[in-house]
């Protein structure tokens, strides 16, 4: 079973909120945050991405940095920016991309779903950033950014936020990126029991995007049971903030690969090797490139689009992880033809997101910066279903979710 609870909210004036809501602090570096936010005191990044406050040569795991976040966070709260619901509630939280919609639930997650998991895990974790999320929980006293979770899409449920969102909306705007986020409160005791009844029955769920928060945010809380004596079970700490999507409702985009070098090959000795596991075909354009299918791979070389196929054979189709074309990637070209060792560390490859488009795999490559670029299919939500099933961990930088949950529309106090 699911184990979620209401929490007093920490959320915007709806009147600042299109001002408060930023972009998460891992999808963009400090320099980027810097200019996102300048000019606008109310951005949540000055909580998310506090070192935009210090010297740019700060240390950004220096203690300056989650004293200014806990500061900044405080200041929202006592300007009256920041205000707190006085009764538990949850949140239907709709994002629209284009075409695309997806309808969670803000909620309060259980640490114990976590340490036993219930809350299942696709991605292994860096211990630099999950030092860095703990510092940031421990200093706020807060959950600042919502963990991304999904569950088996449920009838009973989605009727209960199909009524619900027949109501007026407490916020509705649409960011700079073309996004728009509606917030409905759930403020009922009735809708609230309903709605943690119905995930009473739900056998498990997953972290789509947010696996350092998530497992931070679990450490925090364990590590608050042992210092309290009188720890009672009933505490704040016991949970963290997410949101809650459907697995149908949402939307995985490719997450690709670039590359520095050809590990001292030549471009005529490249193409032989690869050609001994896929079949390589040139073709006019990116758009032509574009993976269609999975085992179909695209690869940008000296100005030159490929379509790249997997041979038979190479790898093992009844393997849920030895399948994914992260993996076919990686064990055919990436580690025995580029050199690349480890791909959490090795710093010779480097990971872009798919909503930045193939033209920037292009511009990476065409400004010298790296030698050649893979485009992937994307990894479906029923895979990482499955992989997370069989407790097994996906390579590192497999999943792009879009859109991003915007943080700062609801906080969760640890008190």
């Amino acid at each position: 079973m699911v184990k979620i609870k209401g929490l007093k909210g920490i959320r915007p004036k709806p009147e600042l909120v299109a001002k408060i809501a930023s972009r998460p602090y891992d999808v963009l570096n400090s320099e980027e945050a810097r200019i996102e936010a300048d000019g606008n005191p109310y951005s949540f990044l000055h909580v998310v991405k506090s070192e935009i406050d210090l010297p740019e040569d700060i240390n950004h795991y220096d203690e300056k940095v989650y004293l200014k976040a806990a500061e900044n966070l405080q200041k929202m709260q006592e300007k009256g920016w920041l205000i707190q619901d006085n009764n538990d509630c949850l949140y239907v939280y709709r994002q629209i991309m284009g075409d695309h919609e997806q309808y969670g639930l803000v909620v309060d997650a259980s640490v114990d779903d976590y340490l036993n998991g219930k809350i299942k895990i696709h991605e292994l974790t860096r211990e630099l950033k999950e030092k860095d999320r703990i510092n940031h929980v421990k200093y706020t006293n807060a959950n600042t950014g919502p963990v991304f979770l999904t569950y088996l899409a449920n009838t009973s449920i989605d009727e209960i936020v199909a009524t619900v969102i027949t109501g007026q909306p407490e916020y509705d705007f649409t960011a700079d990126d073309g996004i728009r986020h509606t917030v409905w409160i759930i403020n009922t005791n009735e809708t609230i029991q309903s709605i943690i009844t119905q995930f009473d029955q739900i056998p498990a769920s997953y972290v789509a995007d947010g696996h350092h928060r998530s497992k931070s945010a679990a450490m925090v809380g364990d590590m608050r049971r042992k210092e309290n004596s009188n720890h009672s079970g009933n505490e704040e700490y016991n949970w963290f903030l997410a949101v809650l999507f459907p697995h149908n409702q949402l939307n995985i985009i490719d997450y690709n690969r670039v590359v520095t070098d050809l590990n001292g090959l030549s471009k005529d000795a490249f193409f032989q090797k690869i050609s001994e596991k896929f079949t390589v075909t040139p073709v006019c354009c990116k758009d032509s490139a574009k993976p269609k299918e999975v085992n179909s791979f695209g690869m940008y070389l000296s100005h030159q689009w490929y379509v790249l196929n997997a041979k038979p054979g190479i790898f093992n189709q009844t393997d849920p992880v030895d399948s994914l074309d992260v993996s076919i990637l990686t064990k055919n070209i990436l580690k025995p033809i580029l050199g690349i060792g480890d791909l959490r560390k090795d710093e010779r490859v480097d990971f872009i997101g798919g909503i930045r488009g193939l033209g920037e795999l292009e511009k990476r490559v065409d400004s010298g910066e790296m030698a050649v670029a893979f485009a992937l299919f994307p990894v479906s939500i029923e895979q990482l279903m499955a992989i997370a099933d069989a407790g097994q961990i996906m390579p590192p930088k497999t999943t792009w979710f879009e859109p991003k949950l915007r943080s700062g529309l609801v906080v969760h106090s640890l008190e």
